[in-house]
C-alpha cells in the first residue's frame, strides 16, 4: 500500500485523452550520389534531435503545457527521435504543496504523468536510384486534461516544409462535471481544417477530410499544389539539367503515391 506522503493530490482533473498525430513528407531531387549524401547531411543538421526538441518546447508553450522531462536521440547513419513529458497546468489543480516545473519536478511526477507527452521520429530516405529523396517526420501529441493539441497546428505548418501531410486526431475516455454528468469531448468543432489558417490550406490542391464527430475521430490529408522545380532541386544550378523534366515527373508520381492517389 502506498504511503500517503508519497501520493500527489489532484482535484477537478480532466480525464479526457486527446491524441494529435502530425505526419508530413518533404521531397527533394538529387541529381547524383554526392547530392544524395549532402541531402542526408542537410537533413541530419536541420532536423537533429536537439532542434526537434526545441520545436516540441514551442509546441508546449502554444498549448500551455508544462514540461517535466525531455529525452533526445540521434541515429547513425540517419534519423532522430525525441520525447517530451508534460502536464496540464490549466485544468486539474495541483495541491499547493507540489510545485511542478521543468527544474523541480520530482521523479514520481515524471513517471506517473508520462501519459501526456510529445514524441517525434524522423525518416530521411535518399536511397531511390532516380534521386527522389524524401523526408518524413512524425510528431505525436498525447495529452490529458484541458490541453487542446490542435492549437499548435499552424505553428507546425510554419516550422516544417510540408508537401504531403496526414493529420489524425482522436479524443478518448470521459470526464465528469461537478454534477456528475459525463463529458466525452470538451471542445466541439467540425473539422481539423477549422484550426488551420486559410492561407495555409490554399497552398494544397488535394484536401481530403474525414469527420466522425460521433466517434471523436477526425483526419485531414493534404498534398501541395504544383510548384516549379526550383522548389525541389537540392542544387539550384541544376535548373537546366537535361533530365529535370523526367525527375519532376518521378517526384510528382512519388507524391501521389504517398498521398494514395494511385
Amino acid at each position: 500500500m502506498a504511503n500517503p506522503q508519497d501520493t500527489i493530490k489532484l482535484s477537478g482533473f480532466n480525464n479526457l485523452t486527446k491524441i494529435l498525430s502530425f505526419n508530413f513528407y518533404d521531397f527533394c531531387i538529387a541529381m547524383n550520389d554526392d547530392q544524395k549524401q549532402e541531402y542526408i547531411k542537410y537533413i541530419h543538421t536541420k532536423y537533429c534531435a536537439a532542434n526537434i526538441r526545441d520545436i516540441a518546447r514551442r509546441v508546449c508553450e502554444i498549448i500551455e503545457a508544462n514540461i517535466l522531462n525531455e529525452s533526445i536521440q540521434d541515429y547513425d547513419p540517419v534519423g532522430a527521435s525525441t520525447m517530451t513529458l508534460m502536464s496540464d497546468i490549466k485544468g486539474g489543480k495541483w495541491d499547493e504543496q507540489v510545485t511542478v516545473t521543468a527544474e523541480s519536478a520530482n521523479a514520481s511526477v515524471k513517471m506517473h504523468l508520462d501519459k501526456s507527452h510529445i514524441t517525434t521520429h524522423t525518416y530521411p530516405d535518399a536511397s531511390d536510384p532516380e534521386g527522389i529523396c524524401t523526408f518524413r517526420l512524425d510528431l505525436d501529441v498525447a495529452t490529458c486534461g484541458d490541453i487542446i493539441p490542435l492549437n499548435a497546428l499552424n505553428y507546425m505548418f510554419e516550422v516544417f516544409e510540408c508537401d504531403v501531410v496526414y493529420i489524425d486526431y482522436v479524443v478518448r475516455g470521459y470526464t465528469r462535471l461537478e454534477n456528475g454528468k459525463k463529458i466525452y469531448n470538451d471542445h466541439y468543432f467540425n473539422s481539423i481544417q477549422d484550426y488551420i489558417k486559410k492561407e495555409t490550406l490554399d497552398k494544397y490542391q488535394y484536401r481530403q477530410d474525414i469527420n466522425m464527430a460521433n466517434d471523436n475521430i477526425w483526419q485531414t490529408k493534404l498534398m501541395v499544389k504544383p510548384m516549379g522545380p526550383e522548389n525541389y532541386l537540392f542544387d539550384p544550378k541544376d535548373i537546366n539539367h537535361p533530365e529535370l523534366d523526367h525527375k519532376m515527373e518521378l517526384l510528382t508520381q512519388e507524391m501521389r503515391e504517398v498521398f494514395h492517389l494511385n
